[in-house]
């Protein structure tokens, strides 16, 4: 494996300090091959508190197989993955969302013909109390467009509004919105983020990166899934460089250029090559 650095940026609030801190998510020796191509070839990766942990790397680099096999779309042939200290093991993805991991994948998983409060708690809708909801099965329409509008008002979403609006009389980065901030209603113990400014104007990217800092402001952490070198550089604690289905280096804003880290991104050079500065 080769060595990494792990310097955190000074004054960036939720930067987790690795020397002190337990890792929330962590990965050890990660494996996964499709036939005789190698999707993952020995990975590690540590996910800390309060961070926002982004993963980037060129196509066929393994980014979507390591994210997959942290989020149970996947199991590794080989390795171990451990959440908040203890061994765990996902066979699909509904086990790293009973464990607390959400993500939110490039293609929304959203019903355009439901409203936004439906959506937030699709899979989980709440029943009425006593007779209404065991026997009736109505649901608490009411209780989840009240949560809803919680949910929301907590991420600071201010342009939706009427939580009972159908999902397909949204914009794009206003679905994105509906989806990061399910995510953050339920996922306890970390988020992942598939390219969520992908195809987004510079007015919705722009809402949805106040949205992946306000989710860390409240303790959780994030895992960033982008090829956006600018949105990295904006709001990642840390960068884990994945190429040809390995760890190139982790580093940070604070520790590498943005033409460095693009530079051992696509093998022009390597991490021993370019050792970045010590933040501080």
């Amino acid at each position: 494996m080769t060595a990494t650095t792990t310097h955190i940026p000074a004054g960036r609030a939720g930067a987790a300090d690795s020397d002190q801190r337990s890792p929330v998510l962590s990965a050890r020796g990660l494996v996964k091959t499709f036939g005789k191509v190698v999707g993952l070839d020995g990975v590690d990766l540590d996910l800390y508190p309060g961070e926002v942990l982004a993963v980037i790397g060129d196509n066929g680099a393994g980014k979507s197989t390591l994210i997959k096999c942290l989020t149970g779309a996947l199991t590794p042939d080989t390795g171990e993955l451990f959440l908040e200290g203890k061994p765990a093991q996902f066979k699909r993805p509904q086990d790293a969302r009973d464990a607390g991991i959400e993500t939110v994948y490039q293609t929304l998983a959203v019903a355009p013909a439901l409203d936004i409060a439906s959506n937030l708690f699709l899979g989980r809708e709440k029943r009425r109390r006593g007779p209404l909801g065991s026997v009736f099965r109505m649901l608490d329409q009411k209780g989840m467009r009240r949560e809803a509008a919680q949910a929301l008002a907590d991420l600071g979403i201010g342009t939706l509004q009427n939580v009972a609006q159908a999902v397909e009389t949204l914009s794009g980065g206003q679905r994105q919105a509906v989806s990061v901030a399910r995510a953050a209603a339920f996922g306890s113990k970390v988020i992942v983020l598939d390219e969520p400014t992908a195809a987004l104007g510079v007015k919705e990217s722009n809402q949805v990166l106040r949205m992946i800092e306000e989710v860390r402001e409240r303790g959780l952490p994030v895992i960033l899934i982008s090829h956006n070198m600018p949105h990295v550089f904006e709001v990642a604690d840390r960068i884990h460089i994945q190429r040809l289905g390995r760890c190139a280096g982790v580093v940070t804003p604070a520790s590498h250029t943005m033409p460095e880290v693009v530079a051992i991104m696509t093998g022009a050079t390597t991490l021993e090559e370019t050792p970045g500065r010590t933040a501080g």
